[in-house]
């Protein structure tokens, strides 16, 4: 039986890239996996990936362990949806331990060096999913969590929280995702409910190929110098997260998904171990609660 043998996790934008990797590893550990994205058909969306390809993927992956796949078609725009994925997971497992909010919408310019100013508001939409869709998906989460005195809420962000990346709107939505993970985890410790956030560097995800490929050169330098990760690999973070004991002990904190690797002596799926950007990239600004001044 893997690490994760009987736990139930949501991963949120799981249909490919991030979010596809962390479902696939939680699976192979033993955990029952709830995918969610928008993608539902094979041609929806430019890249490859649907939710349904992703849980089934799942189910291989976890032959052995007994983790499986659920597929759940969720724009996490909407409200409804999101509270009818809840009180299904609620119905059908009784209980949440994990939820990853990776869901994330990029606008189609993001990569465009213009002002704020020169760009459209509807490139608020990466508010809408990127920051209150993670509040919204914490809510829920906490509601089931909180009651059950356990649990794990991870938010994927990134080093666009301190450092200029790409535009306005990416950077802030980053920062808020942090400050946000780093105030429930206040609320939620007297429930041993852990909340932390990972940073990202270079994931090779079928985006983010495709964009090295399209239009590498206008790419931020110092993210394409980096010795890029699989999308597994913050997965195989996650997996160590939610099995370590000690975990209320990172609770509210930012922490570097390399750094956290090598602490629990992970590498990447080929074996690679993955560096650190925090030298040229900058540092997180929240510690895990436990080390704030009371």
């Amino acid at each position: 039986m893997g690490s994760l043998a009987g736990k139930v996790a949501l991963v949120t934008g799981a249909s490919r890239g991030i979010g596809k990797g962390i479902a696939l590893v939680l699976a192979e550990q033993g955990a029952c996996v709830y995918v969610t994205g928008r993608t539902v058909n094979e041609g929806d969306y430019y890249l490859p990936g649907t939710v349904g390809s992703t849980a089934a993927e799942c189910n291989e992956r976890g032959k052995d362990s007994g983790g499986r796949g659920v597929a759940v078609a969720c724009d996490h725009g909407d409200d409804a949806a999101v509270a009818a994925l809840f009180d299904r997971i609620k119905a059908d497992e009784g209980r949440l331990d994990i939820l990853v909010n990776n869901a994330f919408t990029l606008s189609d310019d993001l990569l465009e060096p213009k002002g704020f100013w020169e760009k459209p508001l509807s490139n608020l939409e990466m508010w809408d999913v990127g920051v209150r869709s993670n509040y919204v998906a914490a809510w829920h989460a906490a509601k089931i969590m909180a009651p059950q005195g356990s649990g794990l809420i991870v938010a994927i962000s990134g080093f666009a929280g301190t450092t200029y990346t790409y535009s306005v709107i990416f950077g802030t939505s980053k920062s808020a995702v942090g400050r946000m993970t780093r105030d429930m985890a206040v609320e939620l410790e007297p429930y041993n409910v852990a909340s932390v956030t990972l940073w990202q560097g270079l994931t090779l995800t079928e985006k983010a190929k495709d964009n090295l490929a399209k239009m590498g050169n206008k790419m931020t330098t110092s993210i394409t110098s980096m010795t890029g990760s699989t999308v597994e690999h913050p997965g195989r973070v996650i997996a160590a997260l939610a099995a370590d004991p000690e975990i209320m002990k990172r609770s509210g904190g930012e922490f570097v998904t390399a750094e956290l690797a090598q602490e629990y002596g992970i590498t990447d799926v080929d074996g690679t171990v993955i560096p650190s950007a925090r030298a040229t990239r900058g540092s997180p600004i929240w510690q895990p609660i436990m080390k704030e001044p009371t």
